[in-house]
């Protein structure tokens, strides 16, 4: 199992770095893809407990969301949620009147991915379209994977007092708190690395902005980690699927990523640029 998951990440993480910097169509062609997935993972997970959120409403949205992202910024945003909740409605009116019992709930659900998926995964795309935006699309997914492994590791060997008992069991106290730690401290230090690498001594990603980014997304994103839990648990599911193995799907892999882009976005551009 292991051995697997080094694998992938062997494979996928500097696949990974190169889309990032190869520019914001190709990042939003890979995103389009992923998040179509996602969105798929979504209503399987739901399917298991009997419920039937709409599958082409949340493809629907996935695409349209990244590209919308991509071509017009958040510009038609209102428009196309409004469109999509409406014509979700329209679908699960029918499915009732035809004896669908559950079609309100069904309704909430299909809305529910629409925004969770669609429109924050679009976030990945609105970051990196930002000045400087494969930089600080790096930092942000840098300081989320260091929270992570920090509360991992910290919390395997320390520790003692659960998070969550219920989302995550393995979750403890202590690692969440290692993860902040870790998080905060290396942030700076991956941006550093960034400067070897090509980012510009006077770019806007200064060290205290990398401290307090990591601070921010290490304390938050945790909580995208056990959104995705929650709905997992609620069905007995272990995986939200199994297209990466050793690593279960693609919402196991950026579940609290999908936290991380958003806020980073916000964070950034009213505080920082």
């Amino acid at each position: 199992m292991l051995r697997r998951r080094l694998l992938i990440i062997a494979f996928l993480l500097p696949l990974w770095i190169y889309v990032i910097f190869l520019g914001e169509m190709a990042l939003t062609i890979v995103m389009m893809g992923a998040l179509t997935i996602g969105a798929w993972e979504y209503r399987n997970i739901f399917r298991l407990g009997g419920y039937k959120p709409t599958e082409f409403t949340l493809i629907t949205a996935t695409l349209g969301f990244t590209a919308l992202r991509n071509w017009f910024g958040f510009d038609w945003d209102q428009v196309f949620l409004v469109v999509l909740v409406l014509s979700s409605m329209v679908v699960h009116l029918v499915a009732y009147e035809k004896g669908r019992e559950q079609a309100g709930i069904d309704f909430l659900i299909t809305v529910g991915g629409i925004v969770y998926i669609g429109l924050f995964g679009s976030y990945f795309v609105a970051l990196r379209s930002l000045p400087e935006g494969e930089w600080w699309l790096l930092v942000v997914l840098v300081a989320v994977w260091l929270a992570d492994t920090g509360g991992y590791v910290i919390g395997k060997n320390l520790g003692r007092n659960k998070l969550a008992h219920r989302l995550s069991p393995k979750k403890t106290r202590e690692g969440y708190l290692g993860g902040i730690i870790l998080g905060a401290l290396l942030t700076p230090l991956f941006v550093l690395l960034f400067r070897q690498l090509g980012l510009s001594l006077e770019s806007e990603i200064t060290l205290s902005r990398a401290l307090v980014i990591g601070i921010i997304m290490s304390i938050f994103t945790t909580l995208g980690d056990l959104g995705i839990s929650m709905f997992k648990r609620s069905f007995n599911v272990k995986d939200s699927g199994t297209i990466l193995p050793g690593h279960g799907g693609i919402l196991d892999r950026i579940d609290s990523w999908l936290w991380g882009v958003l806020i980073g976005y916000y964070i950034i551009t009213l505080f920082i640029i």
